[in-house]
């Protein structure tokens, strides 16, 4: 109790930090490192590699569906506790070589769980944080994505000099510590306290907001497809296609990790200067160009700020789109509506995702997806500001 009263803030910082440390920071980021050598170890090939990588964006559009309706009708601490178990056995249960068909399920599984991580975490936490300070709970809850990019990639390459098991298996226990912090802190949330406060929010007021929301949806559905391919394919194209070897590829990773913790902060700062929606704005404009300088170069500092800055626009874009919804329709809408754009931004990551890897698959490079996708963010840039001018409509 002395604790939470000297951090009043501290259980739903944490809630949300395990949510999105286990939903994306592990559950999907951990993957991108042990790509490489999932296909160097001849568990799979180059190809189905991608595919298995694709078949955990189709579980985050399942379980972006599906996770409103389950913290609607079951306890909110409770749906979040099966998560984490789910994405635990996913780790555990891939830690040996098996076939296509049992890799596919648990990676469909792990998508699953971590949508719904990622849509009742935060959403948890802002409802229980008091108006004048979820700008800044907001913000920080998805430092988790970053953390765990950054741990992926420090851990995994470590963990993968003694074997592809034992790095499966100790990300697993890294879930586990997840869950076993996210679920306590859940219990200390003061629910109660967060339904009054963002009571008299929790409705748009006008039909241009809803049209401003669908807008501004569709914004962070583009945002998707620039998402995919440094989460899923950086390394391989660094590591393989460019022959740049594993360990410079891990160091990019690494470089990706610090961007990616750095990304909360960073956009909390713009939130508080320039507004949710200006933040935004510079945000997709970033994204845009980090995602296709690779195209143009790939000398170090190239392949370095593009590893920064899109490490750091990914929790940000996600941050800074959860701000703005919440800006628009309350913290009570906000889980229905942050469920709807989890959904949106799913199913376009999971065309996307499939979309690329036969485009890989045909094609045998991975060049042409990065300019696909930062044509894509530029296309979000102009959405946002749409949904700006609707917004103001009357």
């Amino acid at each position: 109790m002395r604790r939470h009263s000297l951090s009043p803030d501290l259980p739903a910082l944490l809630t949300g930090i395990m949510a999105t440390l286990a939903g994306i920071g592990i559950a999907r980021f951990a993957y991108t490192p042990l790509l490489p050598a999932i296909v160097e170890s001849g568990w799979f090939s180059a190809s189905q590699g991608a595919y298995l990588g694709a078949a955990n964006l189709l579980g985050y559009f399942i379980g972006a569906l599906s996770a409103h309706g389950l913290s609607e009708r079951y306890s909110p601490r409770r749906v979040m506790a099966a998560c984490f178990i789910a994405i635990v056995l996913s780790f555990w249960l891939c830690a040996w070589e098996s076939g296509f068909g049992w890799f596919f399920f648990w990676r469909l599984v792990s998508g699953i769980a971590g949508a719904v991580l990622m849509v009742v975490g935060p959403s948890l936490a802002l409802t229980a944080t008091p108006p004048e300070r979820r700008a800044h709970v907001g913000a920080m809850v998805f430092t988790g994505i970053g953390l765990g990019a950054l741990l992926s990639a420090f851990v995994v390459p470590l963990l993968l000099e003694l074997s592809l098991a034992a790095t499966w298996g100790a990300l697993g226990l890294l879930c586990l510590a997840a869950g076993l912090i996210g679920t306590r802190e859940a219990a200390h949330l003061s629910t109660p306290h967060a339904a009054v406060a963002g009571g008299s929010e929790s409705s748009p007021h006008t039909a241009a907001v809803s049209i401003a929301v669908i807008l501004l949806m569709a914004a962070y559905a583009l945002d998707a497809v620039g998402f995919v391919p440094h989460t899923v394919f950086w390394v391989d194209y660094l590591a393989r296609e460019n022959a740049l070897g594993s360990r410079a590829a891990s160091v990019q990773w690494g470089i990706f990790g610090v961007g990616a913790l750095c990304g909360p902060f960073i956009v909390r700062v713009l939130a508080q200067r320039i507004g949710w929606h200006w933040g935004l704005v510079v945000a997709f404009v970033a994204k845009a160009v980090a995602v296709a300088l690779p195209v143009y170069s790939l000398s170090l500092i190239s392949q370095s700020l593009s590893s920064f800055l899109v490490g750091a626009m990914i929790p940000g874009i996600v941050a800074l789109t959860s701000g703005r919804l919440a800006e628009m329709v309350g913290p009570v809408a906000h889980k229905k509506r942050w469920g709807q754009a989890t959904a949106a931004f799913a199913a376009a990551q999971a065309a996307a995702g499939y979309a690329m890897s036969a485009l890989y698959t045909a094609l045998g490079t991975y060049t042409p997806l990065f300019a696909i996708s930062s044509a894509m963010l530029v296309a979000g840039v102009v959405f946002v500001l749409l949904s700006h001018r609707a917004e103001n409509a009357h």
